[in-house]
């Protein structure tokens, strides 16, 4: 049986893992089923006829598919580490983190994480291409560097996860964050490249914070992997709680809220602030999933989407590729199913 292996942990807010092949084989599989595909923290997007997913791994994991059940391997977005994340970040090795993707003024921006086991020594790095085809001559990442960056005893807040939104008049935005104090919102400028003059930073989302603790403590707040939506007047913020990469002890679960301005407040389906911990759950783990979590979300082909990963019981908690479709309740707030 084809199947892909993968190992991972988490303290407090970072993600740590490689994705090897399975003993004895020599070379990758050229494609698996859905079913097989092992990722963490996927993104996606569409070109042409292919789809490609983004995940965490060595230089940026990249798959492809031509009808989002069957996916092949893809060179990474890097085939060497970003030396400015290397000289920056004590302990990145090239391991990249949670990606996002979108297509802006011609040309496909990514997001990605760099940082270090359990800490907010972190920055989000941004890159561009004008095609996602790897057959293409054009085809080619060109790095651009930090956008920001977070420091231990600085700053309340840590540098990953990103997602970016274009509100409806233009703007880009980027939410970002991982435990400390919740999840956070800066504007970007028009080309992507840093934050917008003058900063303008929101918080969206958090949970209570044990203050006794020390400022580098990723704490018991245990919110992050923000993607934002728009669907018929609403921005909708999704955002993981509880614990994810522990395998079959992880309790990863999504939630959301909404609100007419991409700046918030968002607030879940009682009214409550999601800044001051409101979230309506989205999907939790069931038989199958001990846990499910990092997720993106997707109108494409007429079609609504929810991609995450979850931890499958029958493989021992090992993390999952899951792609569902989503449906919209009469009052408009999000479902997905299993």
């Amino acid at each position: 049986m084809k199947t892909l292996f993968v190992t991972a942990s988490l303290l407090m807010g970072g993600i740590v893992g490689t994705m090897a092949q399975p003993a004895g084989r020599t070379e990758r599989p050229k494609s698996l089923d859905i079913s097989e595909v092992m990722a963490h923290d996927p993104v996606m997007a569409k070109q042409g006829d292919t789809y490609y997913l983004y995940a965490t791994g060595m230089g940026i994991s990249v798959m492809s598919s031509k009808d989002l059940r069957t996916w092949k391997f893809e060179k990474p977005v890097f085939e060497k580490a970003p030396q400015w994340a290397v000289d920056l970040i004590p302990g990145y090795n090239g391991h990249t983190w949670a990606p996002d993707i979108i297509f802006h003024n011609g040309l496909y921006h990514i997001f990605y994480s760099c940082s270090a086991f359990a800490k907010n020594t972190s920055a989000i790095g941004h890159a561009t291409t004008p095609t996602l085809d790897p057959s293409d001559p054009a085809y080619k990442w060109t790095d651009h560097g930090k956008i920001i960056q977070s420091v231990p005893n600085r700053d309340m807040w840590n540098a990953i996860d990103p997602n970016i939104i274009i509100d409806e008049k233009g703007t880009p935005w980027m939410a970002f964050g991982s435990f400390w104090d919740g999840i956070k919102l800066v504007k970007l400028s028009d080309d992507m490249m840093q934050p917008a003059q003058p900063e303008e930073w929101y918080s969206l989302s958090r949970r209570e914070r044990s203050f006794s603790l020390e400022d580098k403590d990723p704490g018991d707040g245990a919110v992050e992997a923000p993607f934002i939506l728009k669907h018929d007047g609403y921005y909708y913020l999704f955002v993981s709680f509880d614990y994810c990469c522990r395998g079959m002890e992880s309790t990863y679960n999504v939630v959301v809220g909404r609100s007419k301005d991409v700046t918030g407040p968002y607030v879940d389906k009682e009214g409550k602030p999601m800044h001051k911990g409101g979230g309506s759950l989205v999907l939790k783990g069931n038989d199958k999933y001990i846990a499910v979590g990092h997720n993106a979300a997707y109108h494409l082909d007429g079609k609504d989407y929810f991609l995450a990963h979850a931890y499958e019981i029958a493989s021992d908690g090992a993390p999952k590729l899951i792609i569902r479709e989503i449906s919209w309740t009469a009052d408009g707030w999000p479902e997905v199913k299993w």
